[in-house]
Order: structure tokens, then sequence, then C-alpha cells
């Protein structure tokens, strides 16, 4: 079968769901190298084959562009009079590690495996690992196709490592569903101990699992009731012979018709059982006595009911048995489908009294994939790392609402294509956190929050013209900077227009979640660093004015010194090195509160994540940084492990720290005796997320013994850890440099935020 030059997938079998009637026959047209990507680099592949869906996982090498800083050779220079940058920038390439996740129907598998044969240059693959039903049925087409030998993984081994795969590395993977409410999506937070779980797969049948380790897991029930019987009697009972068919008629049926009530029964409620008049009392109880004909719409719909209260019940007693209150649902039958999710989270919630949590999985589709995909590359080692999904090169989770059109349908429930990338450092929860299960580091849920979005989203839309000028300004040697920024601006575009209509696309919709989407864009398109260029001027700037600000402040009386410090700090973070932007009234002051701590003993530690470069980091960190080695503390100060805005890296740092200590004997003296460190965060975001750090810097707390955090910048103590709540002492320090933000706080532009807080005896 030869590939059409594009690749034709029916809406409804490419999402995995059938979300209406008009989209059922309609194709989309995607070209393939919009599914297929970088596959010249691809390395390792698993397949998952079901029913009617196969969904290949593939890990590739992605080749990028990286921003590298690197001092110059000063020696014989007088670099005061040659006004030289304190460092020169050099764009390299470098190699990371990216997963692909790609989902299509059976029907276009031979087209399917052409396209990869002919596209797979350097494939390290000989054996492929292969999971479901379709692994055995798609044997041997496999290993003609593509000359490999299909190595079958079982099915429920493959998809609890899956599970467990996405659980810890995609924040907001798992969401419970509210058909009522808007937004109809409501995400968890990162969980740092995902075990034990209940996982109950709603496949022709039902299989409920307990997972209690990555590698440990028990088979504790099921049910032969299930999709497949879904499937069987609706097509016995409308004609329907289509799965997604079947879906749509129930999502249009009224199961009152068909189903008999307590009230039909009761004439009401049952007040001496508590149980409310619109409870079914008995499926298809009417149409035993009634001498009529029932629609396929209601009778869909009741059996729909029927077998999900029936799977709903089935796992809330074993929860309760197991002592569980998390149920993760996936499988055929829930494809992200609202009535089924739904049904099942009314009968979890009625049957447990809210006692255990119906929990839903923005990529169930790919749970199989996933696994068979690390059992194959185990050599690999792929649970070492820490993985991030990456925004611009994934489909979102769409939503099923009649009043949306077709094409915002079409991925309903489940993504198309899902990409992962591989973080060079495992990720993990600061150990200061008070309480790390409960911790969620944006402090406006902006899917929930619809003013706050619309204002959101069109300030980003104001600024991308801004961004795009400045991506080509710092490339100026390139012939095709501006090419690639429009391509940038267009992608972006699309991203910000699909959050408009479906808010949850990629989980909770933060600032936060915004500007990591914009930086995934400008990566996608070879923008490492736009802001480069700014600031090495800005940090060559502000390393000539260093010791003159620290003369001024050794001049100071003690109080006096330590109010200039802190003004030095937010002075810093708004560009402004000058006392015109702190002079607005305070709108959180713990300054008094904070000076009276400075009286006692000092700390014995602080931790430091410092903000932007230039001005914030050198006069305004730095000279903080040096009063506090001064009183007898140890200072780690943490930098953004990759660049975002005109934030500075722990690279940038580096340099910055050398060149002050060439100049300040207090600084000089720290580092040489490992007093002063300087580290990473793991992050390449303007905001910070205490539950994914660097696993050396968590370390390196834990050692020594931190007992103050002092979080600087809108982006990291604003927009995120705002409401953080940490087990030792905390400093968290921003200029409100957004009008509307101000406004909505309850302050005016530039108003301060000096928040010092003690934890709770």
């Amino acid at each position: 079968m030869s590939w059409p030059g594009t690749f034709k997938m029916a809406e409804c079998g490419a999402s995995g769901s059938g979300s209406s009637g008009d989209s059922l026959d309609k194709s989309i047209t995607l070209p393939p190298d919009e599914i297929f990507r970088n596959l010249e680099n691809a390395k390792r592949f698993a397949i998952d084959i079901g029913g009617s869906l196969t969904k290949l996982a593939y890990y590739s090498t992605v080749q990028h562009k990286v921003a590298k800083v690197r001092s110059f050779d000063h020696s014989g220079k007088d670099t005061e009079r040659d006004h030289e940058p304190p460092y020169e920038i050099s764009v390299q390439e470098e190699i990371t590690a990216r997963l692909h996740f790609i989902k299509f129907e059976n029907t276009y598998i031979e087209a399917c495996l052409d396209f990869i044969k002919d596209h797979l240059v350097n494939t390290e693959t000989k054996v492929i690992q292969a999971t479901g039903g379709g692994a055995y049925k798609f044997k041997d087409l496999i290993e003609e196709k593509l000359r490999l030998k299909v190595d079958k993984e079982d099915v429920m081994t493959c998809l609890i490592k899956g599970c467990n795969f996405v659980l810890k590395n995609i924040p907001h993977e798992a969401f419970v569903y509210q058909k009522d409410s808007d937004p109809e999506f409501r995400f968890q937070t990162n969980h740092p101990h995902i075990f034990p779980y209940l996982l109950v797969n709603i496949g022709s049948g039902v299989s409920i699992v307990k997972v209690e380790t990555e590698d440990r897991f028990e088979w504790v029930g099921g049910s032969s009731i299930g999709g497949g019987t879904f499937w069987g009697l609706g097509a016995l009972l409308t004609k329907t012979k289509k799965f997604d068919e079947l879906l749509h008629l129930a999502s249009r049926g009224q199961h009152s018709n068909v189903d008999m009530l307590v009230r039909d029964v009761y004439g009401g409620a049952h007040q001496t059982l508590g149980l409310s008049g619109n409870l079914i009392a008995s499926s298809f109880g009417k149409s035993a006595t009634a001498d009529q004909e029932f629609s396929k719409e209601d009778m869909a719909k009741s059996l729909l009911h029927m077998i999900s209260n029936d799977i709903g019940q089935l796992a809330c007693l074993h929860a309760r048995l197991h002592s569980l209150d998390r149920v993760y649902f996936g499988g055929f039958f829930i494809r992200g489908h609202p009535v089924t999710m739904r049904t099942i989270t009314y009968s979890i919630n009625f049957f447990s009294k809210g006692e255990v949590q119906a929990l839903f999985l923005r990529h169930e589709g790919y749970l199989g994939a996933i696994g068979a995909f690390l059992k194959g590359a185990e050599q690999d080692n792929p649970n070492q790392y820490s993985w991030g999904e990456n925004y611009a090169g994934s489909s979102g989770l769409m939503s099923t609402s009649p009043e949306l059109g077709p094409a915002q349908r079409a991925r309903s429930g489940t993504f198309d294509l899902l990409e992962m990338d591989r973080l060079e450092r495992p990720l993990v929860n600061l150990p200061l956190l008070l309480d790390p299960p409960s911790y969620v580091p944006d402090t406006v849920d902006l899917t929930d929050d619809a003013l706050a979005r619309k204002y959101w989203l069109t300030c980003f839309e104001e600024a991308l013209d801004g961004v795009v000028k400045r991506a080509v300004a710092s490339q100026p040697d390139s012939v095709d900077a501006a090419e690639r920024a429009e391509k940038f601006r267009q992608k972006y575009w699309n991203k910000l227009q699909t959050l408009r209509q479906q808010p949850f696309a990629y989980g909770t919709l933060t600032v936060r979640s915004l500007l990591d989407t914009r930086e995934h864009c400008l990566n996608e398109f070879n923008f490492p660093d736009p802001y480069s260029k700014v600031k090495q001027r800005e940090n060559g700037v502000a390393l000539r004015c260093f010791p003159g600000v620290v003369r001024s402040l050794d001049t100071l009386g003690w109080e006096e010194r330590q109010l200039a410090l802190v003004k030095g700090l937010l002075a810093g973070n708004v560009f402004d090195w000058g006392a015109k932007a702190v002079s607005e009234p305070w709108l959180v002051d713990s300054y008094s509160k904070w000076l009276q701590r400075l009286k006692g003993p000092p700390h014995k530690c602080a931790l430091i994540f410092a903000d932007n470069s230039g001005i914030d980091i050198i006069l305004g960190v730095f000279p903080f940084v040096r009063e506090l080695l001064l009183r007898g503390t140890e200072v780690i100060l943490a930098c953004n492990s990759g660049p975002a805005l005109n934030d500075v890296t722990h690279s940038e740092s580096l340099i910055v720290a050398e060149r002050i200590a060439g100049m300040d004997p207090v600084v000089h003296s720290a580092l040489r005796e490992e007093r002063l460190l300087l580290v990473q965060t793991g992050s390449s975001s303007p905001c910070l997320d205490l539950s994914r750090l660097d696993k050396g810097l968590a370390a390196l707390v834990r050692e020594r013994g931190a007992d103050l955090v002092v979080i600087e910048g809108m982006g990291r103590a604003v927009h995120t850890n705002y409401h953080a709540a940490l087990c030792c002492e905390s400093l968290k320090l921003a200029v409100i440099k957004n009008a509307w933000l101000a406004e909505r706080l309850g302050g005016r532009l530039f108003s301060v935020i000096f928040k010092y807080e003690v934890p709770a005896e």
C-alpha cells in the first residue's frame, strides 16, 4: 500500500473517541512529517496494537542549538578601559533524547509501516517490542514490512509501566472529571508518592490491579462486563456496529425513558434508605412492562449507565477492600468520553460516599506503548532520568462539548501526538517543602479564573511581536532567522488560540505554562536564548558598578544597610537601579519582622533562587549574599539550568561570581572555602516548581542544613510559590511589574511584595 503523500486519519479513530455524528465520516489530512517527526534520528521503537488503534512509540536523538557562555582570556588586558563584555557567547549544537508517541487507526497500519520503513535511517532496533492483541494479529506483517523480529510483551505489565512513567514525569497527568463544572477537568498536582494505587483497565472486560511499587503489582479482580459488553449488547439493541457511533447515540439519549428509577417505584425518594428519586432502581426496568418502542439513543444511554455504574461499584469495593483512595481508570472504554467518565465518577462517589476518588489520565491511550518502549529500552535506563512534556510537539486534550465545532472536537479526550524530552538530570522535591503532596506551585489557576485567563492570553498575544523581533535580533548573522521566527510566531499563536477554546488542553493553565510553552516553541525553531546579548551587555555594565555599590553600602550603619540591601534586591528586579521603582507603598510588608530576625543568631545556610541577569543578580543579589556571608551564613545560590527570558543561567552566574570574586575578598574567600556554592535548579523556566528541582541541589540542601529560603522575582515568588509552605524560614521578594496583576492583588504598579514567613511551631 503506497503512502498517499499525506496521512489521513478519521477524526474519531485518530483521537480514540467519537465525539459527534457529523465528524464520524470525516477525515483530517496531515503531512507525514507533522506526525512522524525526527524519524531520521530514530533509535528504538515499540508498538501497542489494540482492536482499532495502533500506538507507536519511538526514541530519537534531537539536535538543537544552545547558547554557551565562556570567559575571555583577559591576560594582559585592562578590561575596565576596554569596556569589553564579561564573557563571550557562542551558539553550539547539542544532542538530547526525545520520546515520540503517535496514534492512528489500524486501517492505516500497512501505509504507516511502509512510511516508517522508508524513513528509518540509522535505527538501532533489531527487535521491536509489541503489546496488545494486535501484537499477535499483525506480527507477521510487522516482521515482513520492517525486517525486525517482534518480541511480544505482556499487556498488563506494559500498561502499569506506562502508567507509573506518566504519573512520575508529567505534571497534571491525572484529572477528575466534572461534567457540569467549568472547567470540566480538574487536574491533580504531581504526587511525590504515587504508590499504592488501583488501576482499573476497561477493555473488552475489566481488569483491576493493585500497584504497590514500580515492579510489584497484583491482579485483584475483574469482570467480564466491560467495553466489549457495551459494544456487543449495543450492537444487538441498536443495530449500530461502530463503537464510536454507539457512544454518540448514548450522548444524545435519556436513560430515564428506559430505566426504572426509584421515583417510579416509590413515587419519589426513598426516605428511609436515603435514596434519591432519580437513582436507577432497575436498568432497562421500563422495557419489561411498557408497550412501546424505545429509541436507539435511550437504549444506548441506559446500557452505558448500567455498565459504567457496575464498573464503578466494583472498583469502589476493591479500593475499600485494599484501603486505597485513588483509582485510575483507563482503557478502550474510557477514551476521554464525557458520559462514560461522568457515570463512573458518579458511581465511585455514590458507593464510597466521597472517600474514593475516580481519576482519569490525559495520556491513557499511550500507556501500553510507553510500557512496551520502556521494556525494550531498559539498557538505556530511562527511569534514571526525568522527562518533561514538550508542549511544542504535543497535541492537546480536547473537550467534546456539543457547542464546539467538529475541528475542535476532533481530538476528544486523548492526544494524537505526544512528545517528551529527556532532562539532563533527575528532578525531585525540595526537601524543605512542608507538605510535598499538597504543594501547588502556581498561584492562579487560569483554567478556573475566566477573567484572569482572558487577560493573560491577550497579554501573551500582544507580546508576540516583541518576542519575534528579539529572537531575530539575537541572531544577526543568521540568514533564515526571520523565516524561523515567523514559524515560531505562527506555532505559538495557534497554541494560544487552542488554549482560548480549551484552557485545559495541557493540564491546568497558568502563567507558568504559557511561559514554558513559549520557550518550547522558541527552542523548536532554534532560538535557544533570545536575550543572550541583552544579558551579556547588562552583566557587563552591572559588574563595572559593583565595587562602587559595595563601597556605598559599607559606609552605612547596620540598620540603614539592611534596608538598602533589600531595596537593592527589589529595585534590581525591575531593571531599574534606583529607589523610584520601590517608593510605592509596600503591598506585603514583613520587613520589620525580618529586621528583628537579623538581630538574632545567623542562619546556618541560605538557599537563594535568583531571577534576572544584570542589575538584579550583580547589584541586588550578590550584595545581599555578601552580607549573609559576613554574618557567618553559608549560601547556596541556585540559578536556572537553561535560559528563559532574561533570567540568569547557572553558567552565566559562574562567570559573574568569578568576576565579582576578583573585586571582592569576601566573595573570593567564600567561593574558595565553599561557603558560597553555585548550583543549577534543573529548570529552564521563568517560574519555579519546587517539586521538580535538580537532585544535586536537593542533596546539597540536606547536607548543608539550609534553614532559610529566599525566592525573588515576580515569576518565582508571585506567579508561583506565593502560597508555598516551607518547613524553614522563607523570604519572598518581588516588585509587581504588571498593572493588571497589581490591581488584582490590591496594589499599584511597582508595588512591593516582601513576605517573610516563619513556619508554625
